[in-house]
């Protein structure tokens, strides 16, 4: 192990000291990273346990660099690297995550429980994903301290999942919906095909879903990156206990804030950005992980032509198309791997936002008020995309249905692009969620207390240590 940073001056003995363990991914890597900056701005010690480099791409490895050269305050340590072999490899991650999975709780089950009594200072508390908390309920007694979940996705999948072990049984009456208690029905067709196939065979069910959803009961508390507001019902259900009384304490402390970064190079974009109208351009990125056909993006690239307005196309770094970038009567600005979502999203320029609903984007959006055109691709996207829809920040065109579902045409496309950008209702709609997201934050609002309450228990943890 090797700590890479030193604390700043207010952390005291009293401190609380956070270890972070996050899940490889830049929607799982950001919530965490975001959470270090919000704990050490509060006087607490923060540890980031780096995920193992043959587990995150070389973007996000380089993401994770910036961020700890940025913040000196947040210590990182690693596990050792020899427990991991090479079936484990992000080179065979891509169309593996159970292996991703495996070798993850690999890591909590071999090393967790060593590592924490190692550290310089004891832990007060751990903060990891969902994908290892069926393993951090076997450790659960060699570690002796309090473990939090971070939530990575909405309110409603969380439920869905939360769930998931007592709708086994209905799945084979093939149901329309889902009842879940406390919360809208679950409509069929927004849950993955992969979590209805209950087969053994299938170790995304029999390996990853079930057995976290039901050690879930086993945590200290539900960190979720949302605000009351944006998912009203179902938030209040999860925190009255009507969902399952089972579930641990939620505690709603989106959206959570972008953190900032030094010596990073303002891009092209920006530039290109200030000398477009207010609420002109067209935001377009599907996420570092997720491809797009090559003639679903031709199709795409014909839309945003046709529909008059300018853009800015986010490619992942394997799908680049050159031969696009060289076009010359597209009036666009298309880049490869990582783009700074949050400052496009801030700027003025930007009116709208299509984008798969991956959750950290959708919470990014939401504090902006950008209106989105959603377009689900996989896992929980569709159950994100209705949150969209519900709250009144975006579009969902439902009949689209899955990604490679079905080949959507320009002209469908382009209708939608126009509606995005030009429809009043939905933009004044969209000003009201980043209004409540801001109040979220504000003076008593929702989101600052669930966090003082996550504070104080942690406060509270550190006195009963002693």
């Amino acid at each position: 192990m090797s700590n890479s940073t030193s604390q700043d001056h207010h952390i005291s003995s009293e401190s609380p000291h956070i270890v972070l363990f996050p899940s490889p991914g830049m929607g799982h890597l950001t919530p965490f990273l975001r959470l270090a900056v919000i704990f050490a701005s509060q006087g607490c010690l923060v540890t980031l346990i780096k995920p193992q480099p043959s587990l995150v791409s070389d973007e996000e490895s380089k993401q994770i660099s910036n961020f700890l050269n940025s913040h000196y305050n947040i210590n990182s340590l690693e596990f050792h690297p020899t427990v991991l072999n090479s079936e484990n490899s992000i080179s065979n991650l891509h169309d593996s995550f159970i292996n991703q999975v495996k070798a993850l709780n690999s890591l909590i089950l071999c090393q967790l429980p060593s590592f924490l009594l190692s550290l310089p200072k004891p832990a007060t508390a751990l903060f990891a994903d969902f994908a290892v908390a069926a393993s951090l309920e076997t450790v659960s007694s060699d570690i002796s301290i309090p473990c939090f979940l971070v939530c990575t996705t909405s309110a409603r999948c969380y439920s869905t999942v939360a769930y998931l072990p007592e709708l086994i049984s209905k799945i084979s009456k093939n149901p329309s919906e889902f009842e879940i208690p406390g919360i809208s029905p679950v409509p069929r067709s927004i849950i993955p095909p992969s979590w209805l196939d209950i087969s053994y065979s299938n170790e995304l069910l029999t390996t990853y879903l079930i057995p976290n959803a039901l050690s879930l009961s086993k945590v200290s508390g539900i960190l979720l990156n949302s605000f009351t507001s944006f998912e009203k019902e179902t938030i209040t259900s999860l925190m009255e206990g009507k969902v399952l009384t089972s579930l641990p304490p939620m505690y709603p402390i989106g959206p959570l804030h972008p953190y900032e970064l030094d010596q990073i190079q303002e891009h092209d974009y920006f530039s290109w950005l200030g000398d477009k109208p207010a609420e002109s351009v067209v935001y377009v990125n599907f996420g570092s992980r997720t491809v797009l056909s090559d003639e679903q993006t031709r199709e795409l690239e014909q839309a945003l032509k046709r529909s008059g307005f300018p853009f800015i196309w986010v490619f992942p770094e394997s799908s680049f198309d050159d031969s696009f970038v060289e076009r010359k009567d597209v009036e666009g600005f298309v880049l490869k791997g990582w783009a700074n979502q949050p400052g496009i999203l801030s700027h003025p320029s930007v009116g709208g936002f299509i984008n798969q609903c991956e959750w950290d984007s959708v919470t990014e959006a939401s504090k902006e008020g950008v209106p989105i055109l959603a377009w689900p691709q996989h896992g929980d996207h569709k159950m994100n995309a209705e949150v969209v829809k519900n709250a009144g920040l975006g579009i969902w065109v439902e009949d689209w249905g899955w990604g490679g579902e079905k080949l959507v045409k320009s002209n469908e496309i382009e209708a939608r692009v126009r509606e995005l950008m030009g429809d009043k209702s939905l933009r004044a709609k969209s000003k009201k969620v980043a209004k409540e997201a801001k109040k979220a934050w504000e003076g008593n609002g929702s989101s600052k207390q669930a966090l003082h309450g996550v504070l104080e228990l942690l406060i509270q943890k550190k006195k009963n240590l002693k």
